[in-house]
């Protein structure tokens, strides 16, 4: 099975349903785990409460809600794990999404999620993270040498231009809502990695990509491991990580 990690709740919609669709329309077993082993919902500012005048620019697209909507009615989802209860054997990849509000740290700063994508991971299974989920793979350590497994890995995130302007653009009405630690993303993942230089911005300027046109989102792929930067992205990351998951599967027969 496919493991797809979440929060409590505050993770961003479009960084695990549509992720979570392709697999489903490919055929593809997916389950989900969190905490405590209780139903998460994705951040309620991204899908229903929005950000006034903003809202067109910063909350979730339509395809993506229909696909959290058709996520949030699988019986997996409604029956998720505890992370506590996962059982390596049976995992067969792992997907964390990303997602920037005060729920995201009961993910980002467990442990026992952080050893589940490192095993993953070394264990050459297809794995993939997006915008702050590169923080849980970055924080996840190779107990045979103590390092990141990211650290001899390329790798993108959530960029600091992209985290930054979103915060500025919102704090005098949200405040730290789009910080979600003092350091950016970007500075913590790339203190992980052996060379700076292995940290990939993608273009400057990001174009949001679609079912339609997923070749203009930017993703970073390192052997069994892909990454992505923000929402924008995720249709190609979708796309991407299902191949992943097809072609270690044709690889293992």
């Amino acid at each position: 099975m496919i493991l797809f990690l979440l929060p409590d709740h505050d993770y961003d919609p479009t960084e695990s349903a549509v992720p979570w669709a392709a697999l489903q329309d490919a055929g593809i077993p997916a389950r989900f785990a969190t905490p405590e082993g209780r139903v998460a919902l994705a951040d309620d500012r991204l899908v229903e409460k929005g950000f006034s005048f903003l809202s067109p620019l910063l909350m979730t697209r339509p395809a993506a809600l229909h696909a959290y909507d058709r996520m949030r009615e699988d019986p997996h989802f409604q029956s998720p794990f505890a992370y506590s209860d996962v059982i390596d054997s049976e995992v067969t990849g792992v997907v964390v999404p990303g997602g920037h509000a005060p729920g995201m740290k009961s993910m980002l700063e467990s442990a026992t999620a952080q050893t589940i994508f490192a095993r993953a991971l070394l264990a050459e299974k297809p794995v993939a993270a997006v915008c702050h989920g590169v923080l849980l793979a970055a924080r996840a350590i190779d107990p045979a040498t103590g390092l990141s497994v990211l650290h001899d890995r390329q790798t993108t995130a959530v960029t600091a231009t992209l985290e930054l302007s979103a915060w500025n653009l919102t704090r005098l009405r949200l405040g730290t809502y789009y910080r979600t630690y003092p350091q950016t993303v970007q500075a913590e993942v790339t203190a992980a990695l052996r060379n700076p230089n292995q940290f990939k911005r993608g273009p400057l300027l990001p174009q949001r990509d679609s079912p339609t046109h997923p070749n203009r989102g930017f993703t970073v792929r390192d052997r069994n491991y892909i990454s992505a930067r923000w929402p924008g992205d995720c249709h190609r990351l979708a796309t991407e990580y299902r191949d992943l998951v097809l072609e270690n599967r044709n690889a293992s027969r």
